[in-house]
């Protein structure tokens, strides 16, 4: 059995716990396929995951691996799998687990789709999560519909700079909160307003009949501005505040329409289909930040901790 380079962890901490291993090369299962990445993007979650905030979750077993989502080229098909053929070109996420920053992954088949034809690895990676995320939260969760006013609050981040693009697809009229170096950028993908996060109180923003939340702070500040029949959906919560984040949650199950809808998205192959349509049709596209070896993953987690970011951070492997 071969051995294949993969980024590890083996204690919480900053970035720098962060090393570039090795782990035995995956030997997908009769009814998986074996993935041979070619690029991987840097997410929220996984910051916290390294810092040890979700470790309630994830648990202290170590090392740990890290990464959820991909782009690559199929190198091995399972016995049983129908419908993949080796060299096929997939994007996908690993769903409840991670390891996708590695050289290869093991997946099922429903957990993977042809990637976007007009776009590279890197590009479509970056689109990957945050749209299958923003289709999730506005369409499945808010049910946001044509002419309503939405609001992105984080519109130049990897998710919200998607949301931004997804929100117009679908007919809502976006106004993003975002850092003030990055509003041009926000309004440059369709937001019809774009506003200062550190100078615009919430009191100035009006009523807005879907808030999608991607900070996790001062829910329920926010929460506030939502119209009558409006609905909030947020994808993270405030782990420097867990007491609260807690609070908030609890109390907004009690608000009936106000109340503000946690998920975390695990995409199958009919939402990673759909998504690659929108890209490929140029209905959405691909904001990549930087692009970061797999040597450079310290620097890469840095970056995004760093804050300001435009897009995705994307880790490039094969």
């Amino acid at each position: 059995m071969s051995d294949m380079r993969a980024v590890l962890f083996d204690r919480f901490g900053p970035p720098e716990v962060l090393r570039v291993g090795t782990l035995p090369r995956p030997v997908p299962a009769p009814d998986e396929v074996l993935v041979r990445v070619s690029a991987v993007s840097l997410n929220g979650g996984e910051l916290l995951d390294r810092a040890g905030r979700t470790r309630l979750v994830t648990g202290r077993t170590f090392p740990k691996p890290t990464g959820i989502d991909f782009a690559g080229e199929v190198a091995e098909v399972g016995s049983s799998v129908t419908g993949v053929r080796e060299g096929d070109q997939v994007w996908g996420l690993l769903g409840r687990r991670t390891g996708s920053l590695a050289e290869y992954v093991a997946v099922r088949p429903e957990r993977i789709a042809p990637a976007p034809g007009n776009l590279t690895p890197v590009d479509a990676v970056s689109l990957l999560a945050g749209a299958t995320t923003a289709v999730t939260a506005l369409r499945e969760k808010a049910a946001v519909r044509p002419g309503e006013r939405l609001l992105v609050r984080g519109g130049s981040g990897g998710v919200g700079s998607v949301a931004v693009q997804i929100g117009k697809l679908f007919g809502a009229r976006v106004v993003a909160l975002a850092g003030a170096a990055n509003l041009d950028f926000v309004r440059g993908l369709g937001a019809d307003e774009a506003l200062d996060r550190r100078t615009t109180p919430f009191s100035a923003l009006g009523r807005f009949d879907v808030i999608l939340d991607t900070a996790g702070t001062q829910q329920a500040a926010l929460r506030r501005l939502l119209a009558p029949g409006g609905r909030m959906v947020a994808i993270t919560a405030d782990f420097d505040r867990p007491v609260a984040a807690v609070a908030t949650l609890l109390a907004s199950t009690v608000h009936g329409r106000g109340r503000i809808r946690f998920f975390s998205g695990n995409p199958d192959t009919e939402l990673l289909t759909e998504v690659a349509g929108y890209a490929e049709r140029g209905e959405i596209v691909p904001v990549v930040d930087t692009v970061h070896p797999l040597d450079d993953i310290v620097a890469a987690h840095r970056a995004l901790e760093s804050g300001g970011v435009r897009g995705k951070h994307v880790i490039r492997i094969g």
